[in-house]
């Protein structure tokens, strides 16, 4: 059945917005580039991207309300229906997968009591299974509302939710301090974090992601660089017309390999059929 017209916001939250959402628009050269940062603005206000929401949107920018659906839609960080206080994602990727994140997820939907993309009946807890966070270094990571709680566990992601549940102080392992949805909502559209210290607060890669740059770089002593800098030969490098035993082999992007269309002395034969 057809939908009836999005509801409008109440007066005072309209005239909130609408003040936030000119201050955004005024930074960008095109409104519609606008868009994204609009959006978390309107989620920040109700939790979720409504309907009421994405019209609003739609009219500030001039665009359809199909337009805006359309990006709404298609970002997994904009909520389509009311969610929890604390947005619980678990890494289900390949190799936090294999790490634990698998048995966390399973942990967490039964003693939580609900499934993936649902809410704990008290609002306060939202369960997800997300994809690559590039937080390998720490596998299995859970976040919350988008900060990092690294090496986690069945047993320490239970008493994480519990803590949120419970309303206690809960530290992520880096980065700033835990906030609100909505707050994070807010922080993402473009609004300072005003919370004490949470702006210095930081976390940088890895140890493991540290140690395969110095590699890469040559910086650790004894032990050869894995990659030559862009422009230059390969160190040692034999030449042309004289392979190198054990050549190194670099990604297209550094050294472009040549193909049978680009070398006439290695044209491309005849396709065999199956079984030649």
């Amino acid at each position: 059945m057809p939908q009836l017209p999005a509801p409008a916001y109440p007066a005072e939250v309209r005239a909130r917005l609408e003040a936030d959402a000119k201050e955004v628009i005024a930074r960008y050269p095109g409104s519609r580039s606008a868009l994204l940062p609009l959006l978390h603005l309107v989620q920040s206000e109700e939790g979720f991207v409504s309907r009421t929401g994405m019209a609003f949107c739609a009219e500030l920018l001039g665009l359809t309300t199909a337009e805006v659906t359309a990006v709404a839609t298609f970002y997994s960080m904009y909520r389509r229906k009311p969610s929890g206080d604390y947005q619980v994602g678990v890494c289900t990727n390949t190799l936090c997968a294999v790490m634990g994140g698998d048995a966390i997820f399973d942990t967490l939907k039964e003693h939580l009591g609900v499934g993936n993309d649902e809410t704990t009946e008290d609002g306060k807890v939202t369960l997800e299974h997300i994809e690559c966070n590039a937080a390998c270094d720490f596998a299995p990571v859970v976040m919350v509302n988008w900060e990092f709680f690294d090496n986690q566990t069945p047993e320490s992601a239970t008493r994480l939710v519990d803590d949120l549940i419970a309303g206690r102080t809960v530290e992520p392992t880096r980065g700033a301090p835990l906030c609100s949805y909505k707050d994070t909502a807010r922080i993402l559209a473009g609004f300072p974090d005003e919370r004490p210290g949470a702006v210095e607060a930081t976390g940088g890669a890895g140890p493991a992601s540290l140690i395969g740059l110095k590699l890469a770089k040559g910086e650790i002593t004894g032990q050869p660089r894995v990659v030559s800098p862009r422009g230059e030969a390969p160190r040692d490098a034999a030449p042309r017309d004289e392979p190198q035993k054990g050549a190194e082999h670099l990604s297209s992007h550094d050294a472009p390999q040549e193909t049978s269309a680009s070398d006439p002395d290695n044209p491309a034969g005849p396709a065999a059929e199956e079984g030649e």
